[in-house]
């Protein structure tokens, strides 16, 4: 679930060739290109078996789709859920970058982590959510105007295509992209109807 190091830049690298400049949580500079990327997804799912002593779990997807897994000791509330509960999951991810003049990000990399789950005797649900942040430089602009290349916090460095050139007017080799991925996701746990408990 997790992405971190020069991967993530390469990927926001990318994102600020698709789009041209949007608002983020930086302090920005005019003159340098900056952009977010968001997505929220959704899914809901039916618990179709439950083992509440082994704590194995079924899940039934929308398109008849099952999955088997082991609920960690950590997801408290466990015994309130039953076959036939519907499971609710909303997952948002978002990219945000900064290209800024050489000196002004904050160099390599950091991470947080947070969760947050239902009190003990309440209905089983919870979120989880992470925020990396890394410092890439840009080592290389392609004479094409199409590629630049980034090094990250840890000296690898990746090369990526730029889908719009006008971004690339705006920066120059030695320029820093703060990039900061974001994720999270949250489940709650509705229980059936009446009659359609297995």
């Amino acid at each position: 679930m997790k992405k971190t190091g020069l991967a993530a830049a390469a990927v926001i690298a990318a994102a600020m060739l698709t789009i041209g400049s949007a608002t983020t949580g930086f302090a920005m500079d005019k003159e340098k290109p900056s952009g977010e990327i968001a997505n929220v997804s959704y899914m809901t799912a039916t618990v179709e078996k439950i083992d509440h002593a082994t704590r194995m779990v079924t899940l039934k997807g929308p398109e008849g789709n099952t999955v088997t897994f082991k609920v960690g000791p950590e997801a408290q509330n466990l015994d309130k859920v039953n076959a036939g509960d519907t499971v609710d999951v909303k997952y948002y991810e978002a990219i945000a970058w900064q290209v800024m003049k050489p000196g002004d990000g904050k160099p390599g990399m950091s991470a947080v982590g947070v969760a947050e789950r239902a009190p003990k005797g309440a209905q089983p649900g919870g979120a989880v959510g992470s925020k990396t942040t890394i410092l890439a430089t840009i080592v290389g602009i392609d004479p094409d105007g199409k590629h630049v290349t980034l090094k990250g916090p840890q000296g690898n460095t990746e090369r990526v295509l730029v889908r719009h050139p006008e971004n690339v007017k705006k920066v120059k080799v030695g320029d820093e992209v703060q990039i900061t991925y974001t994720e999270a996701m949250a489940i709650s746990v509705e229980p059936a109807s009446p009659g359609m408990k297995k």
